[in-house]
Formats: structure tokens, C-alpha cells, sequence
């Protein structure tokens, strides 16, 4: 299978991009119908894949955003199955990897190594530690001494994360947070190490091989459906609010007859 030229030409989000079109593929066309009354062109089992290539996507952005002297890769495959790193960065403060998690407008809890989305125990603590420690290992056969990777969670757009107490390897940041906190680590690699990390990095023999198929067309083809869906919601809202004032509508024309009313039915009542 081919492998991109260099992960440096890797997009944020490139692997969840490739899986939700995949599962996409039989979906047939919204009607006019449904496209008017602002149906979700997203299928049940590409949604959460769409989901998380959102927010890859935005954190990639932050990401790029760095100043000089750091570096971002993203969507890098590792082990055997269909797993990545969502975000490698590298840079004086160290080499960190990011697990991106898209949990809008919902309530994280974390306390150590318990992390509950709107009440439901989640896995990320392990699964985060477990990605840290495949990059050192990769990158300690590579190099003459032992590389620290830190593991970070972050989450995208969430209604409100409370932490009573960070886990002892991960750290777990809001997405708005994260670029202002690597800035803030202290230096622990030269600018000779960041560049013998990312020669490594950047090569394709060190990642699973993947099959690269077009990058281009597989962000114009996300994009669209991208603009599909803002798209729908816009329109189920906009359905909703007419919806409201309708029912307003009706509110205020009722009180208006009231006066007429009352007496027409109250009248026969009394004997009016």
C-alpha cells in the first residue's frame, strides 16, 4: 500500500476524514424534502466519526498556531489496527502527544484517573497513557537515549470540564488552553534535538504504511459534507424558531378574543 511522501504532509483529522466518507458511501441523497426541512446528512454510524474528525480538525488549527521552534504532526498511524495519533508535537518543551475527544456542549469530570462525560465512565486516561508510550518507544530505538513523550487529553468545545484532581501522567486541557500551556513548559530540548525527532517523525517507515489514497480530494469531499451539515442545522433551527413563533402567534391572538369569548361561554352558564 502507498504511504504519504512524508508525514509532514499529513492533515489534522486525515484518518477520521477517510473513515467517515467510508462509511458515507451508501448513504443515498437527501430529497428536496428533507434537505428543506433540514434533515442531518450524516448517517448513525459515520456520525461519531464526523464528530471526532471536528475536532481534530480544530485542535489541528491551534496547533499550527504555534510559535517558531515547534511542530505539529497529525493523524499518524500506529500499531496494527485502525488507530492513530491525533496530534504529535514537538517542541522546546518536549515531545507530547495529543488524543483530541469532541464531547460539545457535554460536562467532563476528571479526578485522577476517572473521567466521566455527562456521567458515563470513559476510557481516556488509559488509552492516552497507552499512545505516549508507543511514541517513546518508536522514538527511544531511534535515538542513542530514552525520549519522554507526555500524554495530553484534549477536549473540544465541552459545556463545562471540572477537575478535582489531574492525572499523574495525562494532562487534561480544554482546547482553548492547550497552545498557551506548551508554551509555558519549560525548555527541554535544543533546537538540534527537535530536529533529529523530526527527521525521524517525519519518516514514513517508522508508522504503519497506510494507503494514502488522494489527501485533496478526500478534504474537498469533507468540506462539502461539512457545509451540509452546518447547513441542515441552520435550517432545523431556523424551523424551530418559526415553530416557537407560531405558537406565540396563537398565544396572543387567544388573549385577544378572550373579551369576546368569555361572554359566549360564560353568558349561558349564569343565565345571561
Amino acid at each position: 500500500m502507498a504511504t504519504t511522501a512524508t508525514m509532514r504532509d499529513r492533515f489534522a483529522g486525515q484518518l477520521v476524514i477517510d473513515e467517515t466518507l467510508r462509511r458515507q458511501l451508501d448513504v443515498p441523497p437527501r430529497t428536496t424534502v428533507q434537505r428543506f426541512f433540514g434533515s442531518c446528512p450524516l448517517s448513525d454510524d459515520a456520525r461519531p466519526w464526523y464528530l471526532g474528525a471536528v475536532g481534530e480538525i480544530a485542535v489541528g488549527d491551534i496547533l499550527e498556531r504555534l510559535p517558531d521552534g515547534w511542530s505539529a504532526r497529525h493523524a499518524l498511524p500506529i500499531g496494527t489496527k485502525e488507530t492513530d495519533i491525533d496530534h504529535l508535537v514537538i517542541g522546546p518543551g518536549g515531545v507530547f502527544t495529543i488524543n483530541t475527544k469532541h464531547h460539545a456542549g457535554q460536562n467532563i469530570w476528571v479526578a485522577g484517573r476517572t473521567v466521566l462525560v455527562d456521567g458515563q465512565r470513559e476510557q481516556h486516561i488509559p488509552k492516552a497513557e497507552g499512545e505516549a508510550g508507543k511514541v517513546a518507544r518508536l522514538l527511544g530505538e531511534r535515538m542513542p537515549h530514552p525520549v519522554p513523550v507526555h500524554p495530553l487529553i484534549v477536549f473540544v468545545d465541552p459545556k463545562r470540564i471540572m477537575v478535582k484532581a489531574q492525572p499523574e501522567r495525562v494532562r487534561v486541557l480544554n482546547s482553548h488552553e492547550v497552545r498557551r500551556w506548551l508554551k509555558q513548559q519549560p525548555d527541554a530540548l535544543n533546537p538540534a534535538a527537535v530536529s533529529d525527532l523530526l527527521a525521524i517523525i517525519d519518516d514514513p517507515a517508522l508508522w504503519r504504511a497506510t494507503d494514502a489514497g488522494d489527501p485533496a480530494e478526500a478534504r474537498r469531499q469533507f468540506a462539502e459534507l461539512h457545509d451540509e451539515v452546518r447547513s441542515a442545522r441552520g435550517r432545523r433551527r431556523l424551523w424551530a424558531l418559526a415553530g416557537m413563533a407560531g405558537l406565540l402567534v396563537l398565544a396572543v391572538g387567544a388573549l385577544a378574543l378572550l373579551p369576546t369569548l368569555v361572554p359566549l361561554v360564560m353568558g349561558p352558564l349564569f343565565g345571561q
